[in-house]
């Protein structure tokens, strides 16, 4: 999973300041998700899974179908 979200960063020529930025995390924590030295919110998986637009399932190394799932009708935050 740590080098998959290294790895898309890096493709899309993003910065670790700049995801940090989006997670709202300070660099070095960011950094330590990358190298797997503190383990990643659920929270912010689904926010990288958004920014890539990819699943949940490519994040963490389920599946290599990186084509996200299609979103659901359903809204959860009512």
């Amino acid at each position: 999973m740590y080098l998959r979200i290294k790895d898309l960063r890096e493709d899309n020529d993003y910065t670790q300041s700049f995801i940090a930025e989006y997670l709202c995390c300070d660099q070095s924590d960011y950094s330590k998700y990358e190298r797997g030295k503190r383990n990643i919110p659920l929270w912010a998986l689904c926010k990288l899974a958004d920014l890539y637009e990819t699943s949940l399932d490519y994040l963490t190394g389920r599946t290599d179908e990186i084509a996200p799932y299609p979103k659901s009708r359903i809204n959860y935050e009512d």
